[in-house]
């Protein structure tokens, strides 16, 4: 009886051992991390929550209304807002957590909306996707999708980028090198273009895998905040040529170096897709209507460690917490479900009091490694 008290008391010394409220053991309470939390929502703000505390810490209050979409830029030390009428852009500082600039695209009777942006490494441009709508006195005249280089310094649009090789499109897949001296247009092969002039270097037949008899790679799901610079990780699928199957599997390029990693893992599926920030794991959500599975990569081995089901909801897109222990489920309502990434069991749920319009952004602790740019 005395040993076993001694182990009780122990346990509850070290914070190990809780009890539940019929007096059993309860699971061991499973913490996100250090970094903070950062979403948009219908009230005009960024809201940034603590994952030590699990609450809401601040909230950026945006000049430009209701935010539609976060960029991040490449050093992470600024969001690049865009508002919901897709004609405003807000820069906001992460560290300060104040607005470093706004700009209005509009003018008179055109409306310029951006479809579409990406971000120079250095924060010196942007380059913008856009569609202008002129209000004539008897008809809207929609113009063409335009790439336009977008000055931070003087607000102004000062460079229409020509279309390589005339070949116009509704939407574009652009990424800067780290250095932010190529762009690369992805489509049936990468274009890259200099950040001078814009003008063709160079193509990288990306979508054709060095491995003959395999089938074209196509983009999938990619979010590539923990990612390193130049690279970028997601779940890619490929057709088999012969049977005209659909496969998925793990894919890494590498910008640089010009090349993807393609590693197939079973048929395709519709499974979204969430680094975690040590590059080793990653989670998935594949959703149908009622049914809900959790999965669990292993990037290093390009496998599926672990599929489960749970109860889920419509419309949802997982996150991982700052120290790979969380799961973060969000999207479509004002709550974001905690599950722990081990054992997908469900933890907890952030209220936020008001609903989300933008992706989630967990920004680690200052010094932290993982991800790092």
């Amino acid at each position: 009886m005395r040993r076993v008290l001694g182990v009780v008391l122990a346990g509850v010394a070290a914070g190990a051992l809780t009890l539940s409220a019929q007096g059993k053991p309860a699971a061991p309470t499973v913490s996100a991390g250090n970094g903070k939390i950062f979403i948009g929502t219908y009230k005009g703000e960024i809201q940034i929550f603590d994952e030590a505390t699990e609450k809401l810490e601040d909230s950026i209050v945006l000049k430009t209304g209701l935010p539609r979409s976060l960029t991040p830029s490449a050093d992470r030390t600024r969001f690049y807002v865009l508002d919901s009428t897709f004609e405003k852009l807000e820069v906001v500082d992460i560290a300060t957590r104040k607005t470093l600039n706004t700009y209005q695209l509009s003018t008179g009777n055109k409306h310029t909306r951006v479809t579409s942006l990406s971000a120079d490494p250095l924060n010196r441009f942007l380059v913008l996707l856009t569609r202008t709508a002129t209000k004539l006195v008897d008809r809207w005249e929609i113009g063409p999708p335009t790439l336009n280089q977008f000055d931070l310094a003087s607000g102004q649009i000062t460079r229409t980028i020509p279309w390589p090789r005339n070949e116009e499109r509704e939407t574009a897949n652009l990424r800067f090198s780290p250095d932010g001296k190529f762009l690369y247009v992805f489509g049936d092969e990468v274009i890259v273009l200099e950040t001078e002039k814009f003008t063709e270097v160079e193509t990288w037949p990306y979508a054709q895998p060095a491995e003959g008899g395999l089938g074209r790679i196509n983009l999938g799901p990619v979010h590539d905040f923990y990612d390193a610079p130049g690279t970028f990780t997601g779940l890619f699928t490929m057709q088999d040529p012969i049977q005209k199957r659909r496969i998925m599997g793990i894919g890494k390029v590498d910008l640089t170096a010009r090349r993807i990693d393609f590693r197939p893992i079973g048929p395709a599926e519709q499974v979204s897709f969430a680094q975690a920030p040590d590059r080793k794991r990653a989670y998935g959500i594949k959703s149908d209507i009622g049914r809900y599975e959790f999965w669990t990569f292993d990037l290093e081995k390009a496998t599926v460690i672990s599929r489960q089901e749970f109860n889920g909801r419509p419309r949802v897109v997982p996150r991982v917490s700052s120290n790979g222990k969380v799961i973060y489920v969000y999207i479509a309502g004002e709550t974001i479900d905690l599950y722990d990434a081990a054992t997908y069991r469900y933890l907890r749920t952030i209220h936020m009091g008001a609903d989300q319009t933008t992706e989630l952004f967990v920004v680690p602790p200052a010094g932290a490694t993982p991800g790092a740019r």
